[in-house]
C-alpha cells in the first residue's frame, strides 16, 4: 500500500495518506511537545503518590514526574523514598514524554533520549537495544556488534526499524550528529537559569520525514520552499529517491483543503463513522476510557445473519484501527462488537483485528474478549488527541451535551410562578383597558369630525341663506316700474285721497322699490256726456258712494298689509335668534 506524506509547514500539521485517504495526523502545536527538553526546578515533592511537580515555566501547569522516571536525577542510589531522592528548589534537566491532557500538566522524565534517523541516543542509558520489528537474526547480531563498538561509555543506544540493512557509514554519521547535539544541550544547560526551554525540534518537516518515512512512501508534498530544499538534502544523505513537490497556497487551493485534511478533521470530531457495507460505529471518549459500539445499520446483503454479523465486525475492526491513529486515542479502549455465538467467528475477528493494528506505532495491546463479547485493549498515549487539539467545550453545557431541567417543589418558586401568572393576567387586563380607551378616543374623534362637518355644512347653508337674503335685499333696492290702468275718475279719487295706485293690483305690489306708472283706460274715457248732464245729482251721489267704498277697501288693504309686515318681522327675529343659538353651541363643542 503506497503512502504519501503531506506537510503543512506553516500550520505545523502533517498527514499520512494511504489510497488517497488520510490515515494519520501529526500535529506539533501547543506550549509543550514531545521530546522537548526543559531546565526546571522542583516545586513540590509528594511522598503520598511518589511523585513531584517541576516548574518548567511555560504555563501555570507544572510538569509531573514519577519516582520511576527520575533516572539520573536521583540524589541517592537505591530504592529510597522520593523525599530522599529529590528536594524542593533542586535544579533538574527533564524531557517531555507526554503532552498535557485536560487539566493535567505534561508528563516528564529524567531519562533523556535524542532520536535520529536510524539511532536513538540515550545519554543516561545503558547497553545496546534493537527494534523488535527487525526479525532477521543475522541483522540483529550485526547491529548489536556495531553498537558496542561505536557507542560512548556510559550511554545507551537504540537501533530503530529504519536501520535495517543500512550501511555502517550512515549509522556512524547519525550517531555523531546526536553526540554533537547532546554536547550543545549540556553547554546551554550550564549557562542558563531555570525555568527555560533548552531544546526543541524546530524543523517540523525534517522531524516528520525522520519519523514516518519508509519504503512504502512514494511522494512528499510541502508548502514551504525552504523546507523543500532541506527535505531534498535529507533524502539524498539517506540514499532515498522519493519525489518532493512544492504546493503553492497562493496560486492553488490551500494544502489542507486540497488533500481534504480539514474535512477529515471535521468528520473525526463526530461520534458516528459509517462503514462501506452500510453499518456504522459510534466512538465516545470519556475521562477513564473510550467506548466504541458497532452496529449493523442497513447492511443486509449476506445470505444469513451469521455472515452479516461477521462481515460487519471485520469491517468495523479495520475502521477502528484507522480511527485510533487518526484521532490519537490513548489509554483503555472497550469495543462492543455485534454478538457472535460461534467461537470460531470470535477468534477469526480477533485475528483480523490484530492484523489491522499491527502497523500502529503506538503498539496497541489486545487484553481479552470478555464473556459479554467486549474486546478490551490499551494504546500508548502520544501527544494530545484530536478532541483536545481541534475541539472546544460548549459554553452552555460544559461538554455534557445536555442541560439540567430538574423538578422543584420550592414554595418560593411556586409563589414566584403564581405572582408571574397574576402579573401576566393584570398586564392582559391593562392592555385590554388600554385598547378600549383607544377605541373610545377614536370613536369620539370620529363623532367630533362628523359634528364639525355638520356645523360647517350648517354654516355653509346659513351663509347661503344670508347671501340669498342679501341678494333679495339688493334686488329689493332696485327700482321697478309697473303699469297701472286708471280711468279719469279713478285718477281723481287716488290723487285726492293720496292712495298708491298699486293697491288696485294687490297688496303684494305695495313695496318701496315698485313705482306705479299710470296708463289711461280708454273704455272708461268714453263716457256719455249726456248722461252726466241729465242726472248731475245722481252722478255726485254715485261718486260719493264709490269713494266711500274705495276708502273702506283701502283701509282693509292697509290693515292686511300691516299684519303681513308684522308676521314677516316676527319670522325674521325667530331666524336671527336661532342663528345666534347655533353659533355659540358650535364654538363650545
Amino acid at each position: 500500500m503506497s503512502q504519501q506524506i503531506i506537510i503543512a509547514e506553516q500550520a505545523r500539521i502533517a498527514a499520512l495518506l494511504r489510497d488517497d485517504r488520510v490515515d494519520e495526523l501529526i500535529v506539533a502545536q501547543g506550549q509543550y511537545q514531545i521530546e522537548d527538553i526543559f531546565l526546571g526546578t522542583v516545586e513540590n515533592v509528594l511522598p503520598g503518590i511518589d511523585a513531584a511537580f517541576i516548574d518548567i515555566g511555560e504555563s501555570e501547569k507544572n510538569g509531573f514526574i514519577h519516582v520511576s522516571d527520575l533516572g539520573p536525577l536521583k540524589l541517592k542510589k537505591g530504592s529510597a523514598g522520593i523525599t530522599e531522592l529529590l528536594e524542593p528548589k533542586q535544579k533538574v534537566l527533564v524531557q517531555v514524554m507526554k503532552e498535557p491532557t485536560g487539566s493535567k500538566g505534561p508528563r516528564l522524565t529524567g531519562n533523556i533520549s535524542l532520536p535520529g534517523k536510524f539511532l536513538i541516543l540515550q545519554p543516561f542509558g545503558q547497553g545496546v537495544n534493537i527494534s523488535r520489528k527487525i526479525n532477521t537474526e543475522t541483522e540483529r547480531n550485526r547491529l548489536r556488534a556495531l553498537g558496542v563498538l561505536i557507542k560512548s561509555p556510559g550511554t545507551g543506544l537504540l537501533f530503530r526499524t529504519e536501520s535495517e540493512n543500512i550501511s555502517e557509514e550512515l549509522l556512524i554519521d547519525d550517531l555523531e550528529y546526536l553526540i554533537k547535539k547532546w554536547e550543545n544541550i549540556l553547554q546551554v544547560n550550564e549557562a542558563s537559569n531555570p525555568p527555560m526551554l533548552i531544546n526543541r525540534e524546530e524543523d517540523f518537516a525534517l522531524k516528520i520525514l525522520r519519523d514516518h518515512l519508509n519504503s512504502s512512501t512514494t511522494k512528499v508534498i510541502i508548502d514551504n520552499k525552504s523546507a523543500i530544499e532541506r527535505a531534498k538534502d535529507f533524502l539524498t544523505k539517506n540514499d532515498s529517491k522519493i519525489d518532493v513537490e512544492f504546493h503553492n497556497n497562493l496560486k492553488e487551493d490551500n494544502i489542507l483543503e486540497r488533500f481534504k485534511i480539514n474535512q477529515t478533521i471535521q468528520k473525526a470530531l463526530q461520534p458516528r463513522v459509517d462503514l462501506p457495507s452500510g453499518g456504522y460505529i459510534i466512538i465516545q471518549p470519556t475521562e477513564a476510557l473510550t467506548v466504541i459500539d458497532v452496529n449493523s445499520g442497513s447492511f443486509t446483503r449476506s445470505a444469513n445473519s451469521r455472515q452479516t454479523v461477521l462481515w460487519t465486525n471485520c469491517e468495523a475492526a479495520i475502521e477502528i484501527a484507522r480511527q485510533m491513529k487518526l484521532r490519537n486515542i490513548g489509554g483503555v479502549l472497550v469495543v462492543d462488537f455485534i454478538d457472535m455465538d460461534s467461537r470460531r467467528d470470535q477468534f477469526q475477528l480477533l485475528e483480523h483485528f490484530t492484523a489491522a493494528i499491527k502497523e500502529d506505532s503506538s503498539r496497541p495491546q489486545i487484553a481479552q474478549l470478555t464473556e459479554l463479547g467486549l474486546v478490551e485493549l490499551t494504546r500508548k498515549r502520544q501527544g494530545q488527541n484530536i478532541y483536545e487539539l481541534f475541539g472546544q467545550k460548549c459554553s452552555c453545557c460544559d461538554g455534557l451535551g445536555h442541560l439540567e431541567n430538574l423538578p422543584s417543589l420550592d414554595i418560593n418558586k411556586l409563589e414566584i410562578q403564581k405572582s408571574s401568572k397574576n402579573l401576566k393576567k393584570v398586564n392582559l387586563e391593562n392592555s385590554e383597558i388600554e385598547r378600549t380607551e383607544i377605541n373610545d378616543k377614536k370613536l369620539k374623534a370620529i363623532e367630533k369630525e362628523k359634528i364639525s362637518s355638520q356645523i360647517s355644512n350648517d354654516d355653509i347653508s346659513t351663509r347661503k341663506k344670508d347671501t340669498h337674503d342679501d341678494n333679495n335685499n339688493s334686488n329689493n333696492n332696485e327700482k321697478e316700474f309697473i303699469m297701472v290702468e286708471l280711468n279719469e275718475n279713478e285718477k281723481l279719487v287716488y290723487s285726492q285721497l293720496g292712495i298708491n295706485p298699486l293697491i288696485k293690483l294687490g297688496t303684494e305690489f305695495l313695496k318701496s322699490n315698485i313705482i306705479a306708472k299710470l296708463e289711461n283706460n280708454k273704455n272708461n274715457n268714453n263716457i256719455n256726456p249726456n248722461i252726466i248732464e241729465q242726472n248731475p245729482d245722481s252722478n255726485e251721489a254715485q261718486a260719493n258712494k264709490s269713494n266711500e267704498e274705495i276708502d273702506s277697501q283701502l283701509k282693509e288693504n292697509i290693515r292686511n298689509n300691516d299684519d303681513e309686515i308684522a308676521d314677516n318681522s316676527e319670522n325674521e327675529e325667530i331666524d336671527i335668534s336661532r342663528r345666534k343659538r347655533r353659533r355659540p353651541s358650535a364654538s363650545n363643542e
